[in-house]
Formats: C-alpha cells, structure tokens, sequence
C-alpha cells in the first residue's frame, strides 16, 4: 500500500523549496544553525496560521502532541524559545521573496466572471493594524498608540494580493503608492479612492503605461466639460467628457478624462468617478468601483481568520515574518481552491484543512466530501486514498 503524506506536508510539497533555499542562501540566515533551519521555522509557522494557535507555548504543546506525524519534517526543536529566536532573528525578506515566487503561479485559477470585459481588474487599498506601542515601540502612530499599515494592490478577479508592501501606521497611503515599485500592466483597470488622487502620478504610472484607473471624485475638483454623453442605463445621472481645470491639474494631466456621475440606490448617495476609460459603458464604470469593495473584504477577511493581529514576537521583525508567512498561507488556500475547482468558501476550506492538516490522506478526497464526513479520517488515519 502506498504510504500518503499527512494534509499538511502536502501542503509544504507546494511550495517552491528549491527557491526558497536560494531566499536563505542570499541572507545565509542558515549560517551556524543547529537545531531550526528557516524551512524548520516556516513550516512550524505556516502549522500555527493553520490551526490558529495563539500562543508559542500553545504552538509548542501541539507540536508535542503530534511529534511522531512531524517526523518527517525534521524538525529537532519545537521549544517555544527557540522558535522566538527564529522569528527575531531570521530575515522576513525570506518569507517576501517566497509570496512572490509564489504569486506566479498562484494566478488566473479563480477567475471571477462578473464583468463582461477581458481587462485584469485590480484595486488599491490599505489597512491599519493596531498594536500597543509598550510592546511594539517601533511601530509608534501616536503618543499612545501603535500601528503599522498593509498595502495591498488586490486582484479583483483572482481574489488575490498582487503586492503587498508595509509601512508605518501613519504612513500616508499616496506616498507608499508613489515610492513603491509597483507596475500597472497595460490594459489592466486599477481602482481608486479619493485618497489616491495625484494626476501626475495617474498619467505618468497609469495612463502613459496603456492601462485604466476608476477613481472617486474629490469634490472640490475645477474642471470644464467638453462633451454630454447619451444616458440609457439606470443610475446614471450624467457622462461626460471634461478637462481639468486649474493650471497645477491640467498641466500634470494634460489629456481629456471622463466623468460618470451615479445614483446608488441601496446606499442613497450621489457618486461621482472619474476615468480614462471611454469605451465601457458608464453602468459598467460605476460597477468597477463598486468592486472595490473586494479588498476591503480580502483584508477583514485575514484579520479575522489568519493570525495578522495578534504576535508571537515584539520585534519588528517578528511581526513582519508572522505577516509574510500568513500571506503565503493566503496563496495556497486560493492556488488549493482553483486547482481543486473548490464550490465553497475559502473560509470553509479553512476549516477542513484545520481539521484533517495531520491526517495521512488526500486534500483532493478530503475536498469532495461533506463537512460531516470528515470523521472517516479521524478512525482510518493511514487508508490509502486515489487522488482524482
């Protein structure tokens, strides 16, 4: 009978190790270890975003308790210090470089078919994690308050992060978009609020690249109208072709933009985007910006069901290896649920890996069964099971 490796080093075999070596080789972060090496210290931190542990001490006592289903990891030490000095002191530029490496293949597996257009659709967005500053004191947003902030450019369609990068609490988001390396693909439409407004970064990054942005009208905004577009669908007050006025805003984007007003009926209010898009229809346009609130979901989503608010470390360095690694936790959930043509929920996925990760069997068996027919696992640990 063929031996089937548990949920969890399944998981690890999807993983680029080779790449990842190389992570560690260009920081030699496995220089002079002798009991935890970084792939060590990943897996028993990509374990703890699994089960949800909440603890070091709680991620030690499972780790014990499941010791002869771990062997295989090789892992020598499963001390709660020892996992801390890890954190504290192995590079998170390893864990960076691996979400990347691993966004490559992570992409168009669970295409969202809402929009009737082949353009990549993706928004731009960031979100606040609080921290006290007594414990983080690198992390200071206030005089009494700590905070670091999560960038994210999310792909609407795929429901995944494209890039991600940190900054301090009270880093303002405009800035981090404008200093960061982040390139927008020709064709691709970029979704904005209003704290995203700058027209020279929009024609220089966006425009003069060949892709779109959608982006929420500050209202004291100057500009002229060229042109009135006919009105066939509903909510929409207006379509119109204008140009900035004002000499600062029309010499930093000196070309004609759209604007398409909206009437949105469930939340009573009067929105104004504006756009360099002319060939999509302005319901369409109005629907695009609407899709933003996707990242708004993607990030309550990880702060109530990955561990990105409370840390096993103080060190900022800690805190940002326990976020990376939650990342890539993220990614395979999302690569598992395209390949395997999941119909449920990246929550419910979630809560069957949680419960079978120990479990000698296939993720493709587990995935076809019911919820209440995950306790075949529990009595037949080591049956040997096809993968479809």
């Amino acid at each position: 009978m063929k031996h089937v490796n548990t949920i969890f080093n399944q998981l690890l075999d999807l993983l680029p190790k080779n790449r990842f070596e190389t992570f560690v080789g260009q920081h030699n972060a496995d220089r002079y270890v002798k009991k935890m090496s970084c792939w060590n210290q990943f897996s028993i931190m990509l374990y703890a975003q699994a089960k949800g542990k909440e603890s070091l001490r709680d991620i030690e006592t499972s780790l014990n308790v499941q010791e002869q289903k771990l062997y295989h990891l090789g892992i020598q030490s499963k001390a709660r210090s020892t996992i801390a000095e890890a954190n504290r002191d192995r590079p998170y530029k390893i864990y960076e470089s691996l979400f990347y490496e691993l966004l490559k293949v992570s992409k168009r597996l669970t295409p969202n078919k809402k929009f009737n257009f082949d353009n990549p659709l993706k928004a731009m967005d960031s979100t606040t994690i609080t921290l006290c500053l007594k414990l983080f004191p690198w992390a200071k947003f206030s005089k009494t308050k700590g905070a670091i902030k999560l960038h994210c450019l999310f792909d609407i369609r795929d429901q995944i992060p494209e890039f991600i990068v940190h900054s301090e609490g009270r880093g303002n988001d405009l800035a981090v978009a404008k200093n960061s390396d982040i390139v927008f693909s020709p064709d691709s439409i970029n979704v904005f609020d209003r704290a995203y407004i700058d027209f020279e970064w929009l024609y220089k990054k966006i425009h003069k690249k060949k892709a779109y942005f959608v982006h929420r009208l500050k209202r004291n905004l100057s500009y002229h109208v060229l042109e009135d577009y006919a009105i066939n669908e509903k909510g929409v007050i207006s379509d119109q072709k204008i140009v900035l006025m004002g000499s600062t805003a029309l010499e930093d984007y000196p070309e004609d933009v759209r604007l398409v007003t909206y009437y949105d009926k469930e939340t009573e209010k009067t929105y104004q985007f504006f756009t360099n898009n002319f060939e999509l229809s302005a319901g369409t346009i109005a629907d695009i910006y609407k899709a933003r609130w996707q990242i708004e979901l993607f990030f309550k989503w990880i702060k109530q069901h990955l561990k990105v608010k409370t840390f096993f470390g103080t060190s900022k360095n800690a805190v940002l290896t326990q976020i990376w690694i939650a990342m890539v936790y993220y990614l395979l959930l999302a690569y598992i649920k395209g390949k395997t043509k999941f119909t449920g929920s990246l929550l419910s996925l979630t809560r069957i890996l949680n419960e079978v990760l120990m479990d000698r069997t296939s993720i493709i068996d587990v995935l076809g069964l019911k919820h209440n027919q995950l306790y075949r696992f529990r009595i037949r640990d080591d049956t040997q099971l096809t993968l479809c």
